[in-house]
């Protein structure tokens, strides 16, 4: 077997090192020219074949790791705002959660919700309601699906390194989200079980070498559910701990709803059903919803919440089925609005404006499911949005939206009133606007990305990049 070395084997000493040097050579002489070379050919062809031997396997070696290395490890012109290290959590924190989705709901699997990635079940009850060259981007995608997309895109994204030591920023994929949405529903469970996985999770994060390098000013989390989901102050509330755990202070959160006024949270687009695999298909649905016929002025789709006195959303109700024509409502009372219905999206191709209350909480999926389908959003509340997705939407709201105070709908200001008054011309750069930044909300399938356009992952870790980069400056940090 030749040696792996590019360095040839030492000749062996003669075997009887007291041997006269004088005599020996006079032996050996009539046959020294013969012998030199001999042993000089041999060596030129140890050496040949060593070289040939160690091109191989370099090549081999360079073969296999090239896709891998091109998929995640993007060169430095492309992924001028730093790269990512994603961590290899124990499957406890994530896999583990997808693999036992039976146990996510007490009252039924979401095995099927999370299934193809997180992006959930083909929308197959779309057909014949967007156009048939797109129906395979269509999914039935829960709104608190986020984790799972993004660090299945994570593990594929072009600035992705798995050099830690390279990184400008590193990854922690915990599905938060999942974690303590068993929780919640029942009081089945203790304090201590909705805390338990964070609880680990950050323990786990803090034994790494490159969590003490910053104490977690450069790492960062995406977490499925609304801020406030994580934020119980008493062991009696809703929610866990998960944000308020002492370790957690300096980690950056990407949240779908984030607390206005907490450095560290970054509201996200909620996920919507709509997952391009191409930037054609984007194209295609961008000129669909540009071309549609809206034969109503504006529509609703939301349920009343009758426990809450003076109900928003009933008095919007009120206004809708009083506006005679003008108005179109998806009540979404009972499980009219549940995922495998194409009404709520209908009624926004339909209409030249969507009414966005706040939902349970400030913000709702509805917004993006509304801007997709290039209908103009009204928000009664500047927390539903403007303080929310600064990163996603444009930085005039003016340009996009309209903005109606709800103290003054709740003083009978007449909402088709308002919406009249906004002259056609207007209405088409609003549309058009929201048009142009459907890419930068919505997800696309590919867990590469689409080439040439970023959509709402893109924009959101070149931001958290940015704002690691930002950080370094002198006496930004505590």
């Amino acid at each position: 077997m030749l040696p792996l070395s590019d360095t040839p084997p030492s000749p062996r000493k003669p075997p009887n090192p007291q041997l006269d040097r004088k005599n020996s050579f006079s032996l050996i002489k009539p046959y020294l020219r013969c012998t030199w070379i001999i042993l000089i050919v041999f060596f030129v062809h140890i050496l040949l074949l060593l070289t040939a031997r160690n091109f191989h396997i370099s090549t081999a070696l360079a073969t296999n790791r090239q896709p891998a290395i091109a998929a995640v490890d993007g060169g430095d012109s492309e992924c001028s705002a730093g790269k990512v290290f994603v961590y290899e959590l124990p499957p406890f924190f994530n896999t583990e959660l997808l693999e036992n989705c039976h146990e996510l709901n007490p009252w039924g699997s979401r095995c099927d919700t999370y299934s193809n990635d997180g992006l959930g079940r083909r929308a197959e009850k779309l057909a014949g309601v967007v156009p048939e060259s797109v129906t395979a981007s269509w999914f039935w995608t829960d709104q608190f699906a986020s984790e799972i997309i993004y660090h299945n895109r994570m593990l594929n994204y072009r600035c992705r390194t798995l050099d830690a030591e390279s990184a400008t920023a590193y990854y922690i994929p915990f599905y938060a989200g999942l974690a303590v949405g068993k929780y919640l529903w029942t009081n089945n469970y203790t304090a201590e079980d909705r805390d338990r996985h964070c609880h680990m999770m950050l323990r786990w994060v803090h034994d790494q070498p490159y969590w003490r390098k910053s104490n977690g000013w450069d790492h960062f989390i995406t977490m499925g559910r609304i801020t406030w989901d994580f934020r119980r102050s008493k062991d009696d509330d809703w929610g866990s701990r998960c944000i308020y755990l002492p370790g957690m202070r300096n980690i950056t959160r990407l949240l779908i709803e984030r607390n206005s006024w907490d450095y560290f949270d970054i509201g996200v687009p909620y996920p919507t059903g709509f997952h391009p695999t191409s930037t054609a298909d984007v194209a295609t649905w961008q000129e669909f919803v540009r071309t549609r016929t809206r034969t109503t002025l504006f529509c609703f789709a939301g349920a009343t919440r009758g426990f809450i006195k003076n109900d928003f959303r009933g008095l919007l109700l009120n206004q809708c089925y009083n506006s005679s024509g003008s108005c179109r409502v998806v009540d979404c009372g009972g499980s009219k609005c549940s995922n495998g219905s194409s009404l709520i999206l209908e009624s926004f191709l339909g209409s030249d404006f969507c009414l966005q209350p706040r939902g349970d909480s400030f913000t709702r999926r509805s917004i993006f499911d509304c801007m997709v389908a290039g209908s103009v959003p009204v928000f009664f509340w500047n927390r539903t949005a403007y303080s929310q997705y600064e990163w996603f939407l444009p930085g005039q709201p003016e340009s996009y939206s309209v903005f109606i105070d709800k103290k003054e709908v709740l003083n009978g200001k007449s909402i088709k009133g308002v919406l009249e008054k906004i002259g056609k011309d207007k209405v088409r750069k609003m549309r058009e606007k929201v048009i142009e930044y459907i890419p930068r909300i919505v997800y696309a399938k590919p867990h590469e990305g689409l080439k040439g356009m970023k959509d709402a992952f893109d924009v959101a870790i070149e931001g958290v990049l940015n704002r690691i980069k930002e950080q370094e400056k002198d006496g930004f940090k505590w």
